[in-house]
């Protein structure tokens, strides 16, 4: 599956961006996907993962109640909404994908190419 991520951008402390991640073939709906992030510098870390349904979710202890991921596998499409952002979130986005079901594993197979996310103070 390729996956491409997109809706990075430049926004102010505070504000909102949704990203989404576009996945091409068929098999998307029987994927889990997850949400990585890196800032520069830094280790690439989880943000936030959800099971080929949707029904279940996991996020990163620090992201929980600011971030929201969803997915609709009418469209092949996941999305992570992200609200009140801060200057530290910014870093790369990255969308990932994987047959298996365990979303509380961080073994990912496919890997979307990053979209920049900058939050200004």
């Amino acid at each position: 599956v390729q996956l491409q991520a997109s809706g990075g951008g430049l926004v102010q402390a505070g504000g909102s961006l949704r990203l989404s991640c576009a996945a091409s073939g068929r098999t998307f709906s029987r994927y889990k996907m997850g949400w990585f992030r890196q800032a520069p510098g830094k280790e690439r870390e989880f943000v936030s993962a959800i099971s080929s349904g949707g029904s279940v979710t996991n996020y990163a202890d620090s992201l929980k109640g600011r971030f929201s991921i969803s997915r609709d596998n009418a469209k092949n499409t996941l999305y992570l909404q992200m609200n009140s952002l801060k200057p530290e979130d910014t870093a790369v986005y990255y969308c990932a994908g994987a047959a298996g079901s365990n979303i509380y594993t961080r073994d990912y197979d496919y890997w979307g190419q990053g979209t920049q996310v900058t939050v200004s103070s």
